[in-house]
């Protein structure tokens, strides 16, 4: 192809179009999918840090496992309990989170309402980092 033609197809309002829709929107599931990746990839610092529970919460559950730890030498078996329930209390906090966020969406579906490209993005990132901080644990 010339030089001129080239020239002349960037010039056509469909070649405009057709390039901002490629450079915009993914069309594919795998561009999509790349997307993704390339967002995580990016943002991966701010994802490791994101903290998953607020700080007063996340405060209070560290201060009470220091307290099990330190009564584990006057009383091993218990503060193996302690811990358990701690951990297992920790873990259902943790789900009602999931769950709460998920109710969120679903009841906005659930009356129509339009959730946006932008805040299910969001929420995929938010699975996919706790995803990878379970699997990297």
């Amino acid at each position: 192809m010339k030089d001129e033609d080239r020239d002349q197809e960037k010039d056509t309002p469909e070649a405009g179009v057709d390039s901002e829709r490629r450079t915009n929107r993914p069309t594919s599931t795998t561009e999509v999918a790349e997307d993704l990746e390339r967002t995580e990839h990016l943002s991966a610092t701010d994802e490791a840090v994101t903290p998953l529970f607020p700080d007063n919460e996340a405060k209070e559950f560290r201060t009470r496992w220091t307290e099990i730890q330190t009564a584990f030498v006057d009383e091993p078996r218990r503060a193996v309990e302690q811990a358990d329930a701690l951990v297992a209390e920790v873990i259902k906090r943790l789900a009602n989170s999931f769950a709460d966020a998920r109710s969120g969406l679903e009841g906005q579906w659930g009356r129509g309402d339009n959730v946006s490209t932008e805040d299910l993005r969001v929420a995929l990132q938010r699975y996919r980092a706790f995803f990878d901080r379970l699997l990297n644990v």
